[in-house]
């Protein structure tokens, strides 16, 4: 089975006028495979984020490449790169840079169903369907982002990002944010629509929470100084961690505990 995602060996060096130059994210490969769900885990300042930014092309690439569905997205412009947007949605970890705040929801939800060319009765149609399979009611189309909770917000957030039938939904910390209960709710809604999904839709999670990956990810990677120190699955990696820097994860957590 082919991957629906492949990164190999990427890198991101940043420049800094003339001082030495900072290394964020250093040889870092994997695959994705079709209907899997993969954590990324580490600390702030570990290269997740940089990582994510590459991957969705927000970044430039120092080196390697980045593979989605079969094309190589390293280096595209213009329109090819507007094209794989298509295939590929984020959703934030504040549910509010999500939406305009000026706009409803379903505003924000539909207007990539709008740039397609959906007449406006059929976007309208499809914005509650999204809704109410993200467990929200339809009313919620013509709620305005300040008017409904951070969790109702990402519940939202998560409909925008499936109105175009992505092939790959990119979490970068989108449960940080909301309150251990809300967080639970979110995680049960993923797990919902990926058994909905199947194989039609692969999940990058990117998390700094490790018990959150541990029920929600099949497969989970370690991320220490811009590099993968550790990759398996999450209670193999929990229970007999090889690396340094996971161990010292696993021991903060059970502090804090």
């Amino acid at each position: 089975m082919e991957s629906i995602l492949k990164v190999d060996n990427l890198s991101k060096v940043f420049s800094r006028g003339g001082r030495q130059p900072v290394t964020a994210v250093k040889n870092v490969s994997f695959e994705l495979m079709p209907g899997e769900c993969l954590g990324v885990i580490g600390e702030s300042g570990s290269g997740k984020t940089t990582m994510v930014n590459m991957i969705t092309r927000l970044l430039d690439v120092t080196a390697g490449q980045i593979v989605l569905d079969g094309q190589d997205i390293t280096n595209l412009r213009g329109k090819e790169l507007r094209n794989i947007y298509k295939k590929m949605q984020m959703v934030f970890q504040s549910p509010s840079d999500s939406f305009d705040p000026r706009r409803t929801l379903g505003d924000g939800i539909g207007e990539s169903l709008r740039n397609a060319g959906m007449s406006r009765r059929g976007t309208r149609a499809e914005v509650e369907r999204l809704l109410e399979q993200c467990g929200l009611s339809k009313e919620f189309a013509d709620r305005y982002p300040h008017q409904v909770s951070g969790g109702q917000c990402q519940r939202a957030a998560i409909a925008r990002a499936l109105a175009i039938q992505p092939k790959l939904l990119i979490c970068d910390e989108a449960t940080s944010a909301l309150d251990v209960t809300v967080q639970k709710e979110i995680i049960d809604l993923l797990n919902q629509l990926r058994l909905v999904q199947g194989k039609h839709l692969s999940i990058l999670f990117i998390c700094h929470d490790l018990s959150l990956v541990q029920q929600f990810c099949d497969r989970v990677l370690v991320m220490y100084q811009g590099e993968i120190v550790e990759q398996g699955k999450p209670d193999d990696v929990i229970q007999k961690p090889e690396h340094a820097y996971t161990r010292r994860l696993i021991d903060s957590v059970l502090e804090f505990e």
